[in-house]
């Protein structure tokens, strides 16, 4: 019992079902606890920007051949999106034979304001998208969080660095160092994950209240269906198919699983995750370039979301989309939905952009999902943090960079374990 009480998944668990207990029988003390999730949420993010860095710069700096970071980078990107179209393509599916907008009273449905989200739906492109991944100060995407610029200064710098050869040994050496010191601190802040989760859970269940779900219970159910569909048939189905386990993965990644469903950020465990599946076997340039792209290019449970969320709206409106239509939803999105995780209200916005594209849905719909989305963000979270995960062990094993026996030993560990700190003195495969 000692031994279950200091593992990190059970005490996740604990806080997440007490955060609910407390919002749903005291939901003025459940609200007063959002500065605690607030707080782990800053921890996390604290320290996300230098770990991505380093991760990415040290991969590089150690490969013998410069040209795995464009294989890796090409093979990533054609993965996600392949994965994340048919993610989407999934959504539309589900949504037309459920139909959970048909017969909804729009007029009996709370509204908020979304302003905020239809202007900036409307400004945003594919091609503001791409000028903005390049930064116009170093500093001031590293102070700013921005993942994409992060990862594009990070790419530069280990590029760089690897043209030094031997002469460069001695910063590599010194990153080294400080890349432990991070995973150090990674795993001290995962010791208050608990704190964290339980904080965020009590806050929004007591701000929202349970009996916000009831009128598009239909809706939630849907996609909370879809997506645990999408995770053990669609993702079973490509782990196996590359001759490894899902349930395995699931199994060592839980705790950083439970964390997400506490906080409904997959941000808040993406510092664990870069440490844990380089201890999973995969190589350190494949995390570090396939996890950090994945929370902008992979989000295969927001991709379900959005095309969910748009077909709803529609319907909800007593709007026929023919199939030709659906089809140019399904376009519009596969470009809408990539790169906007760094954006405050990046569902709304790439829904709000969507339905500016189509003409056809009137924008100010997406105030019908505004006071539930809340509760369907963990099943988007918990949906990308997987996607990823898979992504990086597919992309690693297409490499031949995946230490089988380094994952024997990680699956043979406790799970719920946090010590985080990866192997980081040793090279990257070439």
């Amino acid at each position: 019992m000692r031994r279950l009480s200091r593992n990190l998944t059970f005490q996740v668990l604990v806080a997440v079902a007490l955060g609910v207990l407390l919002g749903a029988l005291f939901p003025a003390a459940g609200k007063a606890m959002k500065p605690v999730g607030d707080t782990f949420i800053n921890l996390v993010k604290m320290i996300i920007a230098p770990i991505i860095f380093l991760t990415i710069v040290l991969g590089i700096a150690n490969m013998h051949d410069i040209r795995k970071v464009g294989r890796v980078g090409g093979k990533a990107f054609l993965y996600f999106e392949l994965v994340t179209t048919l993610a989407l393509a999934i959504g539309l599916l589900v949504v037309n034979v459920t139909k959970p907008g048909a017969g909804i009273d729009v007029s009996a449905l709370a509204k908020g304001d979304v302003s905020q989200f239809t202007t900036a739906g409307k400004q945003f492109s594919l091609v503001e998208l791409l000028i903005h991944i390049v930064p116009t100060s170093i500093v001031g995407a590293f102070a700013q969080g921005d993942i994409l610029q992060i990862v594009f200064f990070s790419l530069l710098f280990g590029v760089a660095l690897s043209r030094f050869g031997e002469h460069g040994r001695g910063l590599i050496v010194g990153l080294e160092k400080l890349s432990e010191v991070f995973f150090r601190i990674t795993a001290m802040v995962m010791r208050v994950a608990p704190l964290g989760a339980f904080g965020a859970m009590a806050f929004t269940i007591g701000n929202f209240g349970l009996h916000a779900l009831l009128p598009l219970a239909h809706l939630m159910g849907g996609v909370y269906l879809t997506m645990a569909l999408f995770i053990f048939v669609v993702l079973n189905a490509i782990a196996w198919f590359n001759g490894f386990s899902l349930w395995r993965l699931l199994r060592y990644i839980r705790a950083e699983i439970l964390i997400v469903l506490g906080t409904s950020s997959s941000e808040a465990a993406l510092p664990s995750m870069l440490a844990r599946m380089e201890n999973y076997g995969c190589d350190r340039t494949v995390v570090g370039l396939v996890i950090p792209a994945g929370y902008s290019f992979n989000l295969d449970g927001t991709s379900i979301y959005l095309s969910m969320a748009t077909i709803f709206i529609a319907q909800a409106f007593g709007i026929h989309l023919p199939l030709g239509q659906q089809l140019a939803v399904l376009a519009v999105l596969m470009v809408t939905s990539k790169g906007a995780a760094g954006v405050t209200g990046s569902g709304f916005i790439v829904l709000a952009s969507t339905l500016s594209a189509m003409h056809t849905v009137p924008v100010e719909g997406i105030a019908l999902v505004l006071g539930v989305d809340r509760f369907m963000s963990e099943a988007r979270a918990i949906t990308n943090l997987i996607g990823n995960a898979v992504a990086t062990v597919v992309i690693a094993k297409s490499e031949k960079a995946f230490d089988a026996e380094k994952n024997a030993l990680a699956l043979a560990g406790p799970t719920g374990s946090i010590e985080l700190v990866p192997e980081v003195t040793r090279p990257s495969a070439a």
